[in-house]
């Protein structure tokens, strides 16, 4: 049996800190008796019972948070104190009440055995939280640890144990008001890698500008990754911590995950029922890995009474080897092909035997092109018979196991990978990566909800990896994933060339009581109410509309807090600008009556521009209200008789119109010529003279 003990086992170098500080003290005191110092820890210094009980035989006290204000009081009395604050850290309100004490008592002595990966995610945590922002941590929310982190925090804080309750949050919350926040990502030192990578994942989708800090403690990233290579290649794991340690917990999860022949140590009271275990069903490979909180000497205690138990393990197994068993990756050498199969020496009793469907993939190729005798072929055992004395073996299997390894790696890695869409099924579409078929959800396609998946069949895309699951062999991939990255890459590109002034041409996204979002082409901005229009408006939806393309220029923007503001008024479109370029003094209007106010009535003269009429200018007679003559909506002519350039005021007169229309109907009657007197009737005929008398 071969024993494996994994590098990054036990203490990290946080608890080695914190337990060195403690012991170091502890032999201070031993070589002073006479001083009767008082050594407490603020809570067990680390999950392990064995070193617990041995620091408390030596006179170590552990008190909670309650019992400080007593320690404090005892110092202040003059008792020599010392307090050792755990790698976890405290409480900051804790913390500052020691600090304060021993600062002004000589007596009392602070140990801060906080890890210094835990400071740097306190010191995150106190300087991007507060209003406006809002401090998201990934873990155990009852874990003190995560207690004294958010104790630094001020303002919104939130905390999510996995990736599944972080998507219930975020669901939960009003997409708007959480936007209009800085949000910042960090994570328990000992938050699992997988949980963490989920999240940010969840984080970046819906949240592009959030910051995002990394903060799980790169010994403990080293021991989880280092778990599961050991996982994978062994036949029985062992993992050492306590139940109380997080990081313990998480080891054990992830090596349950890839051996099924996993188990929990506690101390070495659990050895004999594991060694009467492996008897029972004896194993090749054996790994060894621990908890943060697990002393060297425990290791080395369980490594040893496995090593003293090599040999009879090695008996147990050889007596077991009766023959090959189904499921088995076996090497062998080729012996014979034939155009229907190929045959394999595998040095046992048993021939192996390769189908030509189970040889290849490709149905057009020859085994003969691709087999020579003596070549190697790694194959799985699907069916043994030792009556025939052959086995049945399966390539295709070792070559897919090859490429879902390829899948796994890609998965860790974050690695970009490119395959074609086969088909598409309930709920999602079909990638063939290296021969390896992932799915990819519906909702990770980049095709809009309740769209058309069969769109996409046949079309080469790119995609991540985003979730393994080993035992049942499926992958899940996404191509919004990647087209996410390509996007952030747009993202930092646009922000290392904005400038203020900086024109675009975008399309308003969504609108809001406060504003129109415009998609600048992968960055988003603001247009705020104000910015609309030159007239006050009640909503944007006055002015734009969702999907309309306006012309933008920037204002201002924050890069770390990721907001741009927008403009999208100019001096064109000023109602002022309009008016004075159209009209001048002395120039009628038709213009729309507006509003009536005791003395005179508003009206616009151009959309944004508004004029008055003063109750005197109404009408060419007086009135005691502008209602006598005006209503609201009422369009008429009138005269502009004043324009205040520097108060932007106007003054209107519809009497003026009247009362030159009224001149002007009087001065054409005073034109008008008088009637010429009937010329006299012509004389009537005179009458004939009287005729002459006869003679």
């Amino acid at each position: 049996m071969n024993i494996r003990i994994a590098k990054y086992a036990g203490f990290c170098f946080g608890v080695k800190r914190a337990t060195g500080q403690l012991e170091a003290e502890l032999e201070r005191a031993e070589a002073n008796p006479g001083e009767k110092r008082r050594i407490c820890t603020l809570g067990r210094i680390i999950h392990n019972d064995r070193y617990m009980e041995e620091i408390q035989a030596r006179g170590v006290e552990v008190v909670s948070r309650g019992d400080v204000p007593e320690l404090i009081r005892s110092a202040d009395a003059g008792e020599p104190v010392t307090v050792v604050i755990r790698a976890h850290g405290e409480l900051k309100s804790v913390v500052d009440e020691l600090e304060a004490c021993a600062a002004r008592n000589p007596a009392f002595r602070l140990l801060d055995g906080t890890c210094p990966y835990v400071k740097k995610v306190r010191e995150i945590a106190a300087a991007n939280s507060g209003e406006g922002r809002l401090f998201l941590l990934s873990g155990n929310g009852d874990h003190p640890e995560v207690e004294g982190i958010l104790s630094c925090a001020t303002g919104e804080t939130a905390v999510f144990p996995d990736a599944d309750s972080l998507r219930r949050w975020m669901d939960a919350q009003n997409p708007v008001e959480i936007c209009e926040k800085c949000i910042t990502v960090a994570a328990q030192t000992t938050q699992k890698l997988a949980e963490w990578r989920k999240s940010i994942n969840f984080i970046k989708k819906d949240y592009a500008n959030a910051k995002i800090f990394d903060t799980i403690c790169s010994v403990t990233e080293l021991r989880q990754e280092e778990c599961a290579s050991l996982a994978a290649e062994s036949d029985f794991m062992i993992v050492i911590g306590s139940p109380d340690s997080s990081n313990s917990r998480k080891l054990y999860e992830i090596s349950r995950e890839l051996c099924r022949d996993t188990v929990f140590l506690t101390d070495g009271r659990e050895l004999p029922e594991i060694l009467a275990r492996l008897r029972e069903k004896p194993v090749i490979n054996l790994s060894i890995t621990a908890g943060a909180s697990t002393p060297f000497s425990l290791i080395q205690e369980v490594y040893t009474t496995m090593n003293e138990n090599t040999e009879n393990f090695a008996e147990l197994l050889e007596s077991s080897f009766k023959t090959l068993n189904t499921g088995e990756i076996v090497e062998g050498i080729v012996t014979a092909v034939t155009p229907g199969e190929i045959h394999l020496d595998l040095g046992a009793k048993t021939t192996g035997v390769i189908s030509r469907e189970k040889a290849t993939d490709d149905p057009q190729a020859k085994l003969e092109d691709l087999f020579k005798v003596g070549d190697t072929v790694r194959a799985k055992v699907v069916k043994v018979s030792d009556i025939d004395g052959i086995a049945t073996l399966d390539k295709t299997r070792v070559d897919s196991e090859s490429n879902w390894d390829r899948i796994v790696e890609a998965c860790e890695t974050q690695e970009t990978l490119t395959g074609k869409i086969v088909e598409a099924v309930k709920g999602g579409v079909i990638i063939s990566l290296n021969s390896v078929r992932v799915f990819i959800p519906a909702s990770l396609t980049g095709i809009p909800k309740d769209g058309d998946l069969s769109s996409i069949v046949g079309t080469e895309q790119k995609v991540k990896i985003i979730e393994i699951k080993p035992e049942r062999r499926r992958a899940y991939a996404s191509i919004r994933a990647v087209q996410r990255e390509e996007r952030k890459k747009r993202e930092e590109e646009f922000w290392n060339n904005i400038q203020e002034g900086m024109e675009f041409d975008g399309e308003i996204k969504s609108l809001t009581d406060f504003g129109a979002f415009v998609d600048l082409g992968g960055v988003d901005g603001m247009v705020h109410t104000t910015e609309l229009s030159w007239r006050r408006i009640r909503r944007p939806s006055d002015v734009v509309s969702v999907g309309q393309k306006i012309h933008v220029y920037v204002k201002g923007f924050d890069r770390e807090r990721g907001r741009i503001s927008l403009g999208y008024k100019t001096e064109e479109m000023n109602p002022w600008y309009i008016f004075t370029n159209k009209y001048q003094e002395g120039d009628v209007a038709e213009v729309k009556i507006v509003s009536l106010m005791p003395f005179g009535a508003f009206a616009e003269i151009v959309p944004g521009c508004d004029g008055l009429i003063h109750i005197s200018q109404i009408a060419d007679h007086k009135i005691a209200k502008p209602d006598e003559i005006l209503s609201v909506g009422d369009v008429v002519n009138a005269r502009i008789t004043a324009i205040d350039y520097d108060n932007k005021k106007v003054s209107l007169s519809i009497r003026s119109l009247l009362e030159e229309a009224a001149n002007a109907a009087e001065d054409e009657e005073y034109d008008e010529p008088a009637e010429e007197p009937a010329e006299p009737a012509e004389p009537a005929e005179e009458p004939a003279e009287p005729a002459a008398d006869a003679e």
